[in-house]
C-alpha cells in the first residue's frame, strides 16, 4: 500500500456529528499536506415503489409519483443545505481552497468504490462512530460504518462524537499484517514526532517472551525514525488493558490493525477490533 496521504473522503450525512470528522480531516490534512473531498450520498430506495408499496396501493400511482417527486425535490434541497454547511464549516477553518464537495445517488458502498478505483483516487476514508440516527445507538456500530469499514479496501479514520485536539497517540501493536501497515504508516509518514508517541502490546497468552520480541521490533523501527517512545507490555484482556491505558494516559488517537493474528476472522473486522471500536471513546486510524 502507498504511505503517501494526498487525499482524503470524509463521509458527511449532514449531523452535528459530521463536523467532528471534518474537524479531524483537516487537522490531519494539514499535517499531511492533504486535499480532502466530502461525499454525502442520496439513498433514494428508501422512497421506492418497492419500499412503499402500502402506500402506492392506497393512494394509487399518479399520487405515489407525486410524493416521490417531492421526496426527491426535498432531497435536493438538503444536498444544497449540507454543501453550504461544509463549505461554511471549512471556510471557518481557513481550509476551504483544499475542499471539494460530491454528491452522490445511490449505495455508499458502489460510490466507493468509484473513488477507490480511480487512479488519482483517495488514499484515507474519514466515517462519523454516530451519525443523525445516534439518539438511537448507544455502544454499537451503524450499519453504515460497518459496512464501509469492511468492504473499504483504504485505512479509515474512525470519529467519535466530539473533537479534542491531538498530542497523544497510542500504537496497538500484535506484529500482525496489518499492525505492521500501521507501523510502517508512522515511520514513513514521519509527521507525527513533535506528538507524545505510545507504543503498547497485549500478551493475553501468557507468551511474554514472544510479546516482548513483538514490542522490541515496533520500538527500534519508530526509534530508528526518530520517535522518541513510550512502550507498555500488558497482560490479560486486550480490550480491557488497551482501553484502561488510553483513560489512564489520556491518549487522544489510537492506531492499530483491522486484524490481529488470530485465524478466526469476524465478518466486520477482527474480534478484537470490533470490541476496541465499539467501546473507544478516542478517534481509532485503522489500517486493514
Amino acid at each position: 500500500m502507498s504511505f503517501c496521504m494526498k487525499k482524503f473522503l470524509v463521509c458527511t450525512d449532514g449531523s452535528n456529528y459530521a463536523d467532528v470528522c471534518y474537524e479531524y480531516a483537516i487537522w490531519l490534512a494539514r499535517r499531511l499536506d492533504a486535499d480532502i473531498e466530502v461525499l454525502y450520498v442520496s439513498d433514494m430506495r428508501q422512497f421506492e415503489i418497492s419500499m412503499v408499496a402500502d402506500f402506492s396501493g392506497s393512494l394509487g400511482v399518479q399520487p405515489y409519483q407525486s410524493v416521490y417527486s417531492q421526496m426527491q425535490d426535498l432531497e435536493k434541497e438538503k444536498v444544497t443545505v449540507i454543501r453550504k454547511q461544509t463549505e461554511d464549516f471549512f471556510k471557518k477553518h481557513h481550509f476551504l481552497p483544499h475542499l471539494k464537495f460530491s454528491n452522490r445517488t445511490g449505495d455508499l458502498i458502489d460510490a466507493f468504490e468509484e473513488f477507490e478505483d480511480d487512479p488519482y483516487g483517495i488514499d484515507l476514508i474519514f466515517i462519523g462512530k454516530q451519525g443523525e440516527n445516534a439518539s438511537k445507538a448507544t455502544e454499537h456500530f451503524g450499519s453504515t460504518l460497518e459496512r464501509v469499514t469492511r468492504s473499504s479496501k483504504k485505512p479509515c479514520f474512525i470519529a467519535p462524537k466530539a473533537f479534542n485536539p491531538v498530542q497523544k497517540i497510542l500504537l496497538a501493536y500484535d506484529g500482525s499484517t496489518s499492525t505492521n501497515k500501521a507501523l510502517q504508516f508512522l515511520e514513513r509518514i514521519n509527521k507525527f514526532k513533535d506528538l507524545e508517541v505510545h507504543l503498547v502490546t497485549v500478551d493475553d497468552d501468557y507468551d511474554q517472551d514472544a510479546a516482548s520480541a513483538v514490542l522490541s521490533h515496533a520500538k527500534k523501527a519508530l526509534e530508528s525514525s526518530g520517535y522518541t517512545i513510550k512502550c507498555q507490555l500488558l497482560q490479560g484482556d486486550v480490550e480491557d488493558n488497551i482501553l484502561q491505558y488510553i483513560k489512564q494516559e489520556k491518549i487522544e488517537l489510537m492506531v492499530m490493525g483491522a486484524y490481529g493474528d488470530s485465524a478466526l476472522k469476524h465478518l466486520f473486522v477482527g474480534s478484537t477490533t470490533t470490541e476496541l471500536v465499539r467501546r473507544c471513546t478516542v478517534p481509532i486510524l485503522l489500517f486493514r
